[in-house]
């Protein structure tokens, strides 16, 4: 069977490392002119390489938190149970086992695959290039675009990200319409760190894919409590996950041995809108935030996103 997509993909010559870095207009127009033969590839290498799709499922997500999340959509009564499993570590800050370590292998092994497949992948901007660093909405060009994880990665925004955020920050209800994320891999010969910053989103979901062989040093998160001055440091565990609002700053330490992977979500409003930390928060009952967003994507992740995912405070 011929696969002319993936052939081609697989054929075009990237741009240069440096054009990348400076971000030449060569750039953008690679990944916008290379768009829709890069999603057909994707397509191509599901079938090509018999990759199982299957085991991307909500079985990876750790028992407790798949649980009582369903629970929650079922009941909307219930969501203090999926409450009660985030530890508030930090002002806007929040901590929880996401994935089950010990099924990350099955979500790594894919993954693994994918940034071998010699597909073109874009990685996320303000990091130094890295095999495992791509974009993954499917409004960024050059994203992973392979079904089965869309459907993924779909799932964990819509039936997981977007409910938890707005339980634990009521005030993003109607700036959680829209998404982006990425995916990013420290290691101390090429991405080692990153700037003290804060992210252009409402929410920001980061969750560890290390699995439990694989360990690490440094690459600690400080999150900066500017009322008080202090700074609180957090390490990540396998399958753990941080989520805060994108307006607390933050830098990640630099690693000083092994390597962290880990997938990094941001829900924000139509056109990239915030919300007004002045504004008075309007009260919903729980069935509103069990409820999937009805607003249709824009293009603002496309247009704005790829110029700098971070912003320094």
């Amino acid at each position: 069977m011929a696969y002319q997509h993936l052939e081609a993909a697989r054929a075009l010559k990237l741009p240069s490392r440096e054009a990348m870095l400076q971000r030449t207009q060569s750039v953008q127009q690679f990944w916008s002119g290379n768009q829709e033969l890069l999603v057909n590839a994707w397509k191509e290498w599901e079938a090509a390489e018999q990759v199982d799709g299957n085991s991307l499922n909500s079985s990876l997500l750790d028992a407790r938190l798949r649980q009582a999340a369903i629970a929650a959509w079922e009941d909307p009564s219930k969501e203090l149970d999926v409450k009660s499993l985030w530890q508030q570590v930090a002002p806007g800050v929040y901590t929880c086992q996401f994935f089950n370590p010990e099924q990350l292998g099955k979500l790594r092994a894919f993954l693994e695959k994918a940034w071998d497949a010699q597909i073109p992948l874009r990685p996320p901007y303000g990091i130094v290039l890295n095999r495992k660093g791509a974009m993954l909405d499917a409004r960024s060009e050059g994203h992973l675009a392979a079904p089965s994880f869309q459907q993924f990665y779909r799932e964990l925004i819509d039936a997981y990200m977007c409910p938890i955020a707005r339980l634990l920050f009521p005030e993003i209800i109607g700036y959680d319409s829209q998404s982006f994320g990425f995916s990013i891999n420290y290691q101390p010969s090429t991405d080692t760190s990153i700037r003290p910053h804060t992210d252009a989103s409402s929410v920001t979901l980061n969750i560890n894919l290390n699995l439990p062989t694989e360990s690490f040093s440094g690459s600690a998160v400080n999150f900066f409590d500017a009322s008080t001055g202090h700074t609180n440091e957090l390490m990540f565990t396998p399958g753990s996950a941080i989520i805060h609002r994108g307006s607390v700053p933050h830098a990640a330490l630099p690693i000083t041995s092994g390597e962290r992977t880990n997938f990094v979500f941001w829900l924000f409003g139509k056109q990239g809108s915030l919300p007004n930390p002045k504004d008075d928060v309007q009260p919903v009952d729980a069935k509103a935030r069990w409820s999937m967003p009805k607003a249709l994507n824009d293009d603002f992740a496309t247009a704005s996103f790829h110029q700098d995912s971070y912003a320094p405070f």
